[in-house]
Order: structure tokens, then sequence, then C-alpha cells
């Protein structure tokens, strides 16, 4: 029988299992970095995009080493949003409910959000992994509902955010509570200046490896664009989305503000849509993820929170209706399509001052393609870079200036002669324009 490529890694057989039965056959570039140097406790900092497999990347190694006979909190993860770290607690659930009943590990999800002390009342027997928010956990250690005096791992998802958002303090704070002897996995779509004290401080000789941007967003995202013209935004967004008929549509928009604009344009136009963003309250924000899980929204707005925070199965388009000030993001956005090798529609909304924007995209090597739509037809349009791709040479030039000499009308002796003359004071002429721009 042949064997799956996962079991090379010598995680539990169970994992194998759970990894088949999701339809993950290759693992992804991350996962076959990151696996085996988790395995011989190596400490790292991994950058990489969303949607390359980075969950399970730690978790399949980080649950193979966690002792199930031993009662003590063994691993801790952060997560900057509490959408996130229910998210990883989901895959950690998956993942344990396989074990043997002689192996199984304990553990908890701890976010803000939820009645502090029935938490505390529920570790009396401390878990072996401890998934959730820097804040919640810190409150829990304070209280001494926690210890991480056996704790042999630390895990640090989306650094980047938990720097942005001011929890990269709590974490330190963590981190101080816990042995010396740590193995940390630092996980981040960037390495900011202000997040390398915190790495230094914690982290001796760690493997550092980045997982090439350009393979990190999926290869079968079709990326289009489509210009706005003199349409407002909210009719193009609901032409859009009801031309495409999505499974689901992801659409961001830069400001909670926007997002509210936008949603509440589609409802009104009969469209049961879905708003997320910072500004919900916690009871709102889980209630909505709920709802979008059950698949009761065919549309979602959101602000980037989406993009980094949360993981919505089945998103099969997404739309950009303002490209992000962060143009890393652009990667993250789309990145919501297209998981587990299936195929994606990436679409944004463009105007004029969005140029130089889209050209640094081209740089980072998104290829778009050029659509509109016309009453209701998609149809392919010219680049809107045409005229700037058509650059000129030395070989244009007899030809363009030969239109610009003009016969006589009436043909007189010798007058070829004085064509040619004229045809080569006008290619010197031109000869020159080009050496000076060039120049």
């Amino acid at each position: 029988m042949k064997k799956h490529p996962f079991e090379r890694f010598n995680i539990h057989p169970a994992f194998v299992q759970v990894i088949d039965k999701k339809g993950f056959y290759e693992p992804t570039d991350i996962q076959a970095k990151v696996i085996p140097l988790v395995l011989k406790k190596e400490s790292i900092i991994g950058q990489s995009q969303t949607g390359t497999g980075k969950s399970h990347a730690y978790l399949l190694p980080v649950l193979s080493m966690v002792e199930a006979e031993l009662e003590a909190v063994q691993a801790v993860i952060t997560a900057p949003t509490r959408e996130l770290a229910l998210q990883i607690f989901e895959n950690f659930k998956e993942l344990t409910a396989a074990l043997p009943d002689n192996e199984k590990i304990t553990g908890k999800c701890l976010i803000g959000g939820t009645d502090k002390q029935r938490t505390i009342e529920k570790l009396g027997t401390p878990p072996q992994v401890v998934i959730g928010t820097p804040g919640r956990i810190l409150d829990l250690v304070k209280e001494q509902a926690l210890s991480f005096h056996k704790t042999s791992m630390l895990v640090v998802d989306e650094a980047d955010i938990m720097l942005d958002m001011g929890f990269i303090h709590e974490v330190d704070q963590l981190a101080g509570r816990m042995p010396e002897k740590l193995q940390i996995l630092v996980f981040s779509a960037t390495i900011p200046e202000k997040l390398k004290p915190f790495l230094k401080k914690y982290m001796e000789n760690p493997v550092y490896m980045q997982i090439d941007p350009k393979t990190t967003s999926p290869k079968k995202i079709d990326h289009i664009l489509v210009p706005l013209k003199s349409r407002t935004k909210e009719n193009l967004l609901y032409d859009i989305l009801t031309s495409i008929n999505p499974y689901i549509a992801l659409v961001f928009a830069n400001t909670k503000e926007k997002v509210d604009e936008f949603a509440d344009a589609l409802s009104e136009k009969g469209l049961k849509t879905a708003k997320f963003h910072g500004g919900l309250n916690p009871r709102e924000r889980k209630r909505i993820m709920k709802q979008i899980r059950d698949l009761e929204f065919q549309y979602v707005v959101a602000t980037d929170l989406a993009a980094r925070g949360i993981d919505i199965e089945g998103v099969s388009h997404v739309v950009n209706m303002e490209l992000p000030t962060d143009l890393d993001f652009y990667v993250h956005r789309t990145g919501r399509t297209g998981r587990a090798d299936l195929s994606g529609i990436a679409i944004t909304v463009y105007e004029p001052s969005d140029e130089h924007a889209l050209n640094e995209l081209e740089k980072k090597g998104i290829q778009f393609q050029s659509k509109d739509l016309v009453k209701g037809e998609w149809r392919d349009i010219p680049d809107r870079n045409r005229r700037k791709k058509r650059e000129r040479t030395e070989e244009d030039i007899p030809e363009k200036s030969s239109m610009r000499v003009k016969k006589p009308a009436k043909v007189k002796p010798g007058y070829k002669k004085k064509m040619k003359a004229e045809l080569e004071k006008l290619k010197k002429r031109e000869k020159r324009k080009i050496a000076k721009k060039k120049s």
C-alpha cells in the first residue's frame, strides 16, 4: 500500500488519517519545512503569507510531541484575535478527536468576551494545550488559574498583527513566566523592526525561513480588474455580485464605515449580507461567524481583520472595493479564496488614482486581466497600460517619419532626392529625441 506523504514526518498516525480525510495530500512548502524542524525541537521564525497551511505546519508536530500522561500545560498557542484562536482550536479538536483513548490530550480555548470566573472554575485540571488571545491567557496566569512551569513550547501566530494590536507586551510577559529552555515558534507575514527586540530576547539561534511571496498567492486565482468609470461603487458592487453567483463572496473595504455603507446598500437591494469589522462587539462577531459558517450568508463585507484574523471556508470570490493601503494585504485578502488547491477569483474595482498601487502589485508578480461588466455581461477590455507598453524604438522611425513627409502636389524633377533628404533629417531628429529621453 502506498504511503501517505505526511507519514514521512513521523507525526502521530491518527493525524495522518485526519489529513487524508480532509483531502490534503501533498504538504505545502511551509509544512514541508516547518514540521521536521519542530520535531527536532528547533525554534523557528517563519515568514509566510495567509493561505499557506501554516496552522497545520505547527499543530501537527506540536500535538505529536505533547505527552498524554503529563498533566500540565505543555504548549501555549497565541493568536491576535478571538476568531483566529477559535479557528485554531477547531483544528486542534479535529486532530485530537482521532487519537486513541489512552493517548487523548486536553486543550482549552481562552479568549476575551467570556465569563472569566467560570473559566477559572473549569481550569481545576490543567489543560495540556492552551490556545487563546494573550490578554486573557495572561489574566488567568495572574489569577493563578494557570501555571507554565512545565511548558516547553510557545507558538506566536500572526506576530505582526499581534504587534499592531498592542499584544506583543502580553506575549512577552507570558514567555517570561515559562522555563528558560523554551521552544518558540513565531509566524508572521512581515518581520517589523519593533518585533525584533522580542525575538532577540527569547530566541537564541532560531531557524529563519521565508516562503517566497510569489509562491504563497494561490496559483489557481484569476485576478480581474474592473474600472469604476462613472458608476457608483455600491451599484457596481451589486451588479458584480449578482452576475457571478458566488458560493461565498468576501468583499473588502478599508474602514468599518465603508464596510457598513456597502453592506447596508446590498441589504437594501435584497441581498442577505453579513458585515465583519473591529467595531462589532465580541458577541456580535461570534454570532456572525457562526452564521457565516452555517452558510446563512452568501455575501460578507469586511475589513482586513477578516483577511488575517479569520478563515471562512468555501470563499469562491474575493472583491476588493478599495485597494489596501498596505499592498501586502492584497495577497492576504485574495488568499481567502483558491485555498486547498481549489480555484478562485479575485475582482478589484479601480480608479485612475489606483494606478501606482496596481503597478506595484504587478511588480510583485500579480497578473491582472482587464474586464468590464456591461449590462450584466462580462467582457474583455484592452489592458489599461497598452499605450505605455508601446515604447518607441528606432525601428519605428522610418515608417513614422515617412508619414510626415508630404509628397508634392505637382511632381517636379528630383523630387525623390528631396524627399529622401527630408526623410533623413526627420530620422536624425527622431533619434536625437529618443537619445535625449533615454539619457
